[in-house]
């Protein structure tokens, strides 16, 4: 599976983004998908994920009432609708996907076997 993100930029603090994570050669429609980031010195970290199937989200404390996780019909491309953002949410943000994921691995990002490359997010106070 193919992942491209996109839609990172800088923002001032309560603007709002949206990232998107496209897949290509098949639809996410068995895969679980997230948004994970990762901060300058910090690890990778769990943001947000859509179950498989599409009917469950997950969202990290940090992040839940801002950010929304979902998918579009056709199921080829997952967002991440980025609201009310704060500076503590400048990071690399990374989509992925994996097909076999276990409920109690979704938040460890060492489970999930596809990423997509990247795109920055920068929020300035």
């Amino acid at each position: 599976v193919q992942l491209q993100a996109s839609g990172g930029g800088m923002v001032q603090a309560g603007g709002s983004l949206r990232l998107s994570c496209a897949t290509s050669g098949r639809t996410f429609g068995s895969y679980s998908t997230g948004w994970f980031r990762q901060a300058p010195g910090k690890e990778r970290e769990f943001v947000a994920a859509l179950w498989r199937g599409g009917q469950r989200t997950f969202y990290a404390d940090s992040v839940k009432g801002r950010f929304t996780i979902s998918r579009d019909n056709a199921k080829t491309t997952v967002y991440l609708q980025m609201n009310s953002l704060i500076p503590d949410d400048t990071a690399v943000y990374f989509c992925a996907a994996d097909s076999t994921l276990i409920l109690s691995s979704l938040r460890d990002p060492q489970h999930w076997d596809y990423w997509g490359q990247g795109t920055q997010v920068t929020v300035s106070s």
